[in-house]
């Protein structure tokens, strides 16, 4: 069984930053991808970026050059540095580790 805690949502301003974190804990062996995903009201969630266990990562057109994942393999925990945000980055960010999916934090841009 694993757990996935998520943090660092939260309400900005258009042109702001937010972090996520999202640290999975529990019997864990080897994780290979991990990533992020979102879902804006309405919306299918949709990804926004992954990252390899060897650092390789791949990022959805809208957020490209704004957004960066990394990982601390020692930590289980993958993060999410979200810059120059627009009210379009609005919604409910998840994480997924392997198979599994953190609970969901929302990010509010308002512009």
């Amino acid at each position: 069984q694993v757990q996935l805690v998520e943090s660092g949502g939260g309400l900005v301003q258009a042109g702001g930053s937010l972090t996520l974190s999202c640290a999975a804990s529990g019997t864990i062996f080897r994780i290979n991808t991990m990533g992020w995903y979102r879902q804006a009201p309405g919306k299918q969630r949709e990804l926004v970026a992954t990252i390899s266990r060897g650092g390789s990562t791949n990022y959805a057109d809208p957020v490209e050059g704004r957004f960066t994942i990394s990982r601390d393999n020692a930590k289980n925990t993958v993060y999410l540095q979200m810059n120059s945000l627009k009210p379009e980055d609005t919604g409910v960010y998840y994480c997924l580790v392997a198979s599994w999916w953190g609970q969901g934090t929302q990010v509010t841009v308002s512009s």
